[in-house]
């Protein structure tokens, strides 16, 4: 077992170094690579310990509350690194978030789909957490559409790209799963643009222990019963997965007139949800619009969403092959 006492991330960086000169600064990756430490699996998932010695850390593109993401090779294999750091001074918020990194390995290395993420391994530190998996060059869907400054997803990628995640989670809830964050920043775009679901665990770390501020900007993808802290189900991720819908038709960030919490009163208290566009197909308005609605029984289930959208796919391929939506960016973005 391994003991934390008197230890924390500074006590590494003067200790034997095995990354890059870029990070010869950074304690996370540091206290990840050094060799002074031991290493450790998980019970049961011994095999998915990685051996330290074939991982090489790049810099890191990401970084939220007790975590960092790095771009490495692993084996040779361009590989994403993710690093938890466990909280020094707070007990309780380390064992949950041991709890919860240890339940994402178990998911991750359980989920066999093309729209999930691949699995490479994991291991614990003294001081960290580390998942590794594929690396998607392509990024998040949020930094593709902010890339494109606003500008529309061809219909025709658009719904491709949706079907994507939509069968990702179907199968998912088919083995009586739940991703609690199901948003933009978590899907994942590859070489053939096509879209992987990630992050089935660290999410809810921060739910849990943040409180979901306003900075997470969760809360422009959350279900209502979910802001409110009422009991949910995996209808949660329906009405999520409505929301990024919205955002690959349109390209626009949901809610972008308003701060995260005010989206969260708005949709909560007022029913607020974004505008579908006037030239939207009916079926993707109508998925949109079920997805999305206060009441979850509602909200249609994953499989019923893959076959709206291959109905969408077929319309588009046969009758708009070149139709694109345009979203008017003089018109306000919500609608109650």
């Amino acid at each position: 077992m391994i003991t934390t006492s008197m230890i924390s991330l500074r006590d590494f960086i003067n200790r034997r170094r095995r990354v890059t000169y870029a990070l010869i600064d950074d304690a996370m990756a540091q206290a990840l690579m050094d060799n002074n430490s031991p290493t450790e699996g998980l019970d049961n998932f011994d095999e998915w310990t990685i051996d330290l010695r074939k991982l090489n850390m790049g810099e890191a593109f990401a970084q939220g509350a007790f975590r960092k993401l790095y771009r490495g090779t692993y084996n040779g294999e361009d590989v994403a690194i993710k690093i938890l750091e466990r909280p020094e001074n707070d007990p309780g918020k380390a064992q949950l978030m041991e709890q919860q990194f240890q339940q994402e390995v178990m998911m991750l290395a359980t989920l066999k789909h093309s729209n999930i993420v691949h699995f490479i391994g994991a291991c614990r530190k003294p001081m960290v957490w580390c998942i590794v998996t594929e690396y998607a060059k392509g990024g998040s869907v949020r930094q593709f559409l902010m890339k494109r400054h606003n500008r529309s997803v061809p219909l025709k990628l658009a719904v491709k790209q949706a079907l994507d995640v939509a069968r990702g989670m179907a199968y998912v809830h088919g083995l009586g799963l739940i991703h609690r964050d199901l948003k933009s920043d978590n899907l994942l775009i590859f070489g053939d643009k096509s879209i992987k679901i990630a992050d089935f665990g660290v999410a809810r770390i921060e739910v849990q222990t943040e409180g979901m501020t306003p900075e997470t900007g969760t809360y422009r993808w959350m279900a209502p019963e979910m802001i409110q802290h009422r009991p949910y189900t995996q209808k949660v991720a329906v009405y999520s997965f409505g929301i990024v819908l919205w955002e690959l038709i349109t390209g626009m960030l949901p809610f972008q007139n308003m701060t995260a919490v005010q989206a969260a009163f708005a949709v909560v208290n007022k029913g607020v949800r974004p505008i579908i566009p006037n030239d939207c197909l009916p079926v993707l308005s109508e998925i949109m619009t079920r997805c999305w609605d206060a009441n979850p029984d509602v909200r249609p289930p994953f499989t019923d969403i893959v076959g709206m959208l291959e109905n969408a796919e077929t319309e588009i391929m046969t009758t708009v092959r070149k139709a694109r939506f345009r979203c008017c960016l003089t018109q306000p973005m919500t609608a109650d």
